[in-house]
C-alpha cells in the first residue's frame, strides 16, 4: 500500500512526500460542471502529492470509459474536500476559485496527510547541524545568522541544543538547491514548493532543502528566509504539518511582515509532546507568551468585523476568519490572506459587500479599501474623507449595507452615518445610534444582516435587532453563529497528522 510504504521511508528519513513539480495554470473566471482541462491537471497533481490521490491508470480510465467531468466530481471530490477542511474552505467537494488559489498558494513540500508517529524524534538532546554546498543565494554570513535565530525559537520551548558544524559529519545537513537535485523530490523553480525536510532518522534524515531558485530576503519582499526556515526546522525535528492557520507548521507561506515571527501556542505544544519543555520555558511565557488563534468556542470571543459575501457569511478576528455557509454545517476557520492575498489588511475595523455593483469594501484605520471579483481596485486604498467624513472620524466601528435601498450605514462612535452607494455621497448629517438603532450599545464593533434581522456584535455578546419594530429580540454569546462545537483528542490528532 502507498501510505505505509511512505511512513516506512519517512522514518527511514530516505524521502520528503511530494515528488514532482507542480505546474501553476491560470484560475477559472467562471463556473463549469467539470474543471478546465489545465485546472484538473493542476488539481490532480497537487492532490496527489499532498493528500494522497492515487490517479487511475490509462488503462483503468479506458476500461472505465467515463466522461470527464463525471470522473472528477466521483473519484476526486473526497480528497478535494479534505484539503478544502485542512485550509478551512467551505467543504464542497468542488475545485472552486478560491479552492485553486489556496492550492496555487507557495508552501512547503511535505503532505499535510502523513500521519507522524511519536517515535519519529531524535534521541538526544544536543542536535548537530551544518551548511553545506555553495549554492546560497544570499550572503553566507546572515544565511548563518537566519539558521541561528530559527534554532532559537525551538530550543526556546523544548529542552534541545543547536551546536553547528562546519566540515564534520552532522545530524541536520542544511543546503540550497535548483530543480532536480537527486533526493526524489526536484524543486520547480519560483513559487510552488518553497522547501522541504525529512523527519529525524539516519542518514538524509532531519536534512533540509531550500529551492535556490526562489527570491529569498530577510524582509517582505520575496520570500522571508527566517519563516520558511522556522517551518522546515520544526519538520526536522519531526513536526508535522498543523490545520492551524496561526501555527508556524502550517503548510502554506503565510509570513505577515508586519507581525513579529513566533512560534504560536499550537507549535509549542506539539513540539514539547515530543522533546518536554524547556527549563527556561516559564519565565520567556511570562514575558511573552505564544499567540494563540482564535477559538470559536471561546466564551468571550469579540470580531473586529462581520459581512455578507454572496451566500456566506464572514466573520473576522485579527489576522483569521470564519466562513459560515448555509449548505454547510462546518464553519472552518482560515487566514484572510486565504481569500484576499497581499490585498486585505489584519485586524480590520469593519467590512460590507455592495451585492449591486460586485463590491466588498473593508476599513482599517482612516483608509478603507475596495475590492472586485477578489482582487484590489485601482487607486485603493484611499482615505475613509473621501466617502465624505469629515476630518474629526479617524475610523469606522461598522458597516450595515441595505441592498435593495442601496444605501450603507457607518458607525462611528455613539453617531451613525447614511451613504448613497448610486450618488457616492453621504446623506444629511449623522444621527445618535441611540434614536436610530434603540437598546443597541456604543461603539458598537460590528453589524450584519442574517437570516431576517440586524445582528450587532459588541464584546462578546450578540444583539439581535428587529427592523421592523426597531427594538432588540434577543441577546446571545457573539460566537452562536458559529455553531461551536469542541473537538475531541481523536480529531485533534488528526489535525497534527
Amino acid at each position: 500500500m502507498l501510505w505505509p510504504t511512505l511512513l516506512t521511508l519517512l522514518m527511514l528519513g530516505r524521502t520528503p512526500v511530494t515528488a514532482l513539480p507542480l505546474r501553476t495554470p491560470d484560475l477559472p473566471t467562471q463556473t463549469h460542471a467539470g474543471p478546465p482541462e489545465a485546472d484538473q491537471d493542476f488539481a490532480e497533481e497537487y492532490l496527489q502529492h499532498f493528500y494522497g490521490y492515487r490517479p487511475k491508470s490509462e488503462r483503468q480510465k479506458r476500461a472505465a470509459d467515463t466522461d470527464a467531468d463525471a470522473d472528477w466530481s466521483t473519484a476526486l471530490c473526497d480528497k478535494v474536500q479534505k484539503m478544502q477542511r485542512f485550509f478551512g474552505l467551505p467543504p464542497s467537494g468542488e475545485l472552486t476559485q478560491e479552492t485553486l488559489a489556496v492550492m496555487k498558494k507557495p508552501r512547503c513540500g511535505l503532505s499535510d496527510v502523513e500521519r507522524i508517529g511519536e517515535t519519529i524524534r531524535w534521541k538526544k538532546s544536543t542536535l548537530s547541524y551544518r551548511i553545506a554546498g555553495h549554492n546560497l543565494p544570499i550572503p553566507g554570513s546572515k544565511v548563518h545568522k537566519v539558521f541561528s535565530e530559527a534554532w532559537k525559537l525551538w530550543s526556546n520551548v523544548a529542552p534541545i541544543k543547536f551546536r553547528k558544524r562546519k566540515r564534520r559529519e552532522a545530524d541536520i545537513v542544511i543546503s540550497f538547491h535548483n530543480g532536480d537535485h537527486k533526493d526524489g523530490s526536484p524543486f520547480d523553480g519560483k513559487r510552488g514548493v518553497l522547501a522541504h525536510a525529512f523527519m529525524p532518522g539516519y542518514g538524509i534524515g532531519g536534512d533540509v532543502h531550500f529551492d535556490a531558485d526562489e527570491d529569498w530576503s530577510f524582509n517582505s519582499t520575496g520570500f522571508n528566509l527566517f519563516a520558511v526556515t522556522v517551518h522546515e526546522f520544526g519538520h526536522a525535528l519531526g513536526l508535522a504539518h498543523s490545520s492551524d492557520p496561526g501555527a508556524i507548521m502550517y503548510p502554506s507561506y503565510n509570513f505577515a511582515p508586519n507581525n513579529e515571527l513566533q512560534l504560536s501556542m499550537r507549535d509549542v505544544k506539539d513540539v514539547q509532546h515530543l522533546y518536554g519543555i524547556s527549563p527556561n520555558f516559564a519565565s520567556l511565557v511570562s514575558k511573552k507568551p505564544p499567540p494563540t488563534t482564535p477559538d470559536k468556542c471561546d466564551p468571550d470571543l469579540s470580531f473586529d468585523a462581520v459581512t455578507e459575501l454572496q451566500q456566506e457569511v464572514l466573520f473576522f478576528k485579527d489576522r483569521f476568519l470564519w466562513r459560515k455557509h448555509p449548505q454547510f454545517d462546518e464553519t472552518g476557520i482560515t487566514l484572510i490572506s486565504s481569500l484576499w492575498p497581499e490585498s486585505v489588511p489584519s485586524y480590520l475595523d469593519a467590512a460590507y459587500e455592495n451585492v449591486e455593483k460586485y463590491r466588498i469594501v473593508f476599513f482599517k484605520g482612516n483608509q478603507y479599501w475596495m475590492l472586485r471579483q477578489l482582487k484590489l481596485e485601482e487607486g485603493f486604498p484611499r482615505n475613509i474623507s473621501n466617502l465624505g467624513f469629515p476630518s474629526r472620524i479617524k475610523s469606522v466601528d461598522a458597516a450595515l449595507h441595505f441592498r435593495s435601498d442601496r444605501y450603507t450605514v457607518f458607525f462611528t462612535g455613539h453617531e451613525c452615518w447614511r451613504y448613497n452607494e448610486q450618488l457616492k455621497m453621504m446623506e444629511g448629517s449623522p444621527t445618535p445610534i441611540e434614536q436610530q438603532w434603540p437598546g443597541i450599545p456604543t461603539p458598537i464593533d460590528a453589524a450584519v444582516f442574517y437570516d431576517g434581522f440586524v445582528h450587532f456584535f459588541k464584546g462578546n455578546i450578540l444583539y439581535k435587532f428587529d427592523s421592523n419594530s426597531k427594538r432588540v429580540v434577543s441577546t446571545s454569546p457573539a460566537n452562536v453563529l458559529l455553531e461551536c462545537k469542541k473537538k475531541d483528542d481523536n480529531e485533534i490528532l488528526t489535525e497534527r497528522g
